[in-house]
């Protein structure tokens, strides 16, 4: 009798210790849990997919690029408009915005977006800074992400052209003065000279380097941010820098790797367009290890595609030529095991005027068959996992056709005319089409 309930007592203690154990255990796992609920929940690419908080992530974005000067409180800031433009971008479904840095150079330029962020090397404007701090804290209140880009080859932000000047080149030609070729030309100095590259290299390390001053968050730890852009649209601008241009890219994205681990890295890349016509180079630079993703931008009026006396006329062309030209780079991505984003494409108002109540049946065609082939591809498993539509024009109101200081901004930058291609909060058949693609993407898993 004394020893079975000796052995019950034991019995019962063994089983106190077991049911302790898995107790802890479960408040462990629960305390992993949160912390893991609380870790910043970064973008990244699985298996050839983006993914988002454990869940895969398929987009609709805009291109927004003027967001930061927007956001800031100096000239051209306009907080209230943010705060509008990012709850109706949001409503719509749209949560992936493509953003300059900021613009390089001296102000006062008509084709040049101001005010500029780095006025000489080493010399930033801290009220755009500001901005892009600002920026970054609501798109991250709203859950939406950025697609930061650092550079650019062509003159409405400066880029290159600053670069080559500030390496003791001297002023550097404008489209505007000398035409596009001659730019085009001169540019192409950029890829081999290696003063400016380290110029660029100096401002990467800074922007990468900060910490916002609205919430204290390093950009490096910031989930807000979805990839650094090396630039937008580099090119090499002539076949025989092309390998000059590659080794360029590559050591870019050394760089961001090295001074930033959480977030991805992308090109800005045209395609094969932007590697004067090379696939061979497209798919070189993107199969780079230090780039996760692929980018193509499409422009059938600028490429010849679509005349502007016969937009709607020419949507078939169009549309055979875009389709050619995705499914060449589709087969690449699918090779290297990327995902691919279609970060710019675009198509002018009907009859090619500008205003406002014109009409946008050739654009709503064009939109909507580019979303279906993205769409398509993501729900068969396919590598399209986005894009970024150019661009949001939203709640602005042109007053001039040549942007001028004051005038509010769209997302035409000053060397276009401001109504040529942003999409407007008014312009309501295009809006029907983005959220009907964006509820779309949404549910592919």
């Amino acid at each position: 009798m004394v020893y079975d309930l000796q052995f019950t007592v034991y019995s019962l203690q063994v089983m106190m210790k077991k049911i302790t154990i898995l107790l802890l255990a479960a408040v462990a796992l629960a305390a992993c849990q949160d912390v893991r609920q609380d870790e910043p929940q970064f973008v990244t690419v699985e298996d050839g997919h983006f993914m988002r908080a454990g869940e895969p992530y398929y987009y609709v974005g805009t291109n927004f690029w003027y967001g930061a000067i927007l956001a800031s409180e100096g000239q051209g800031g306009d907080r209230d408009r943010l705060s509008e433009e990012l709850d109706k971008m949001k409503s719509l479904g749209i949560d992936n915005l493509r953003i300059l840095v900021g613009s390089d150079g001296e102000r006062g330029v008509k084709t040049k977006v101001e005010p500029t962020l780095q006025i000489r090397p080493g010399e930033y404007n801290d009220t755009i800074l500001a901005g892009l701090d600002y920026l970054l804290m609501e798109m991250g209140k709203r859950q939406m992400v950025a697609v930061l880009y650092l550079n650019n080859s062509w003159e409405w932000s400066g880029g290159y052209s600053f670069y080559l000047e500030h390496a003791g080149l001297g002023k550097q030609p404008r489209p505007d003065d000398v035409g596009y070729p001659a730019f085009m030309q001169a540019m192409s100095q950029y890829a081999t000279n290696e003063k400016a590259h380290q110029l660029f290299y100096d401002y990467v390390r800074f922007i990468i380097g900060r910490t916002n001053r609205y919430t204290n968050v390093k950009y490096t730890d910031d989930p807000a941010i979805m990839s650094w852009q090396i630039g937008n649209e580099p090119r090499a601008f002539a076949e025989d820098k092309l390998p000059a241009f590659e080794k360029w890219i590559a050591e870019a994205a050394a760089l961001i790797r090295s001074l930033d681990k959480n977030h991805l890295i992308s090109i800005g890349s045209e395609g094969a367009w932007g590697c004067e016509m090379s696939y061979d180079s497209w798919e070189r630079i993107c199969a780079d290890k230090n780039v996760d993703y692929c980018n193509v931008h499409l422009w059938p009026y600028n490429w010849g595609w679509a005349k502007a006396d016969s937009l709607i006329e020419n949507l078939p062309r169009a549309k055979e030529n875009t389709k050619e030209y995705i499914d060449k780079h589709l087969a690449i991505c699918e090779k290297l095991g990327k995902p691919l984003v279609m970060e710019e494409f675009g198509y002018p108002r009907d009859g090619f005027k500008f205003t406002l109540d014109t009409p946008t049946k050739g654009r709503d065609g064009y939109y909507e068959y580019v979303f279906s082939l993205v769409a398509d591809n993501a729900e068969q498993g396919g590598k399209f996992a986005g894009c970024n539509f150019w661009g949001w024009g939203g709640f602005a109101k042109p007053v001039h056709e040549q942007w001028q200081v004051g005038d509010p901004y769209t997302n035409d930058p000053a060397q276009e005319a401001q109504g040529l291609n942003s999409v407007f909060a008014s312009d309501s058949s295009t809006l029907f089409v983005v959220r009907e693609q964006a509820g779309r993407m949404k549910k592919v898993k």
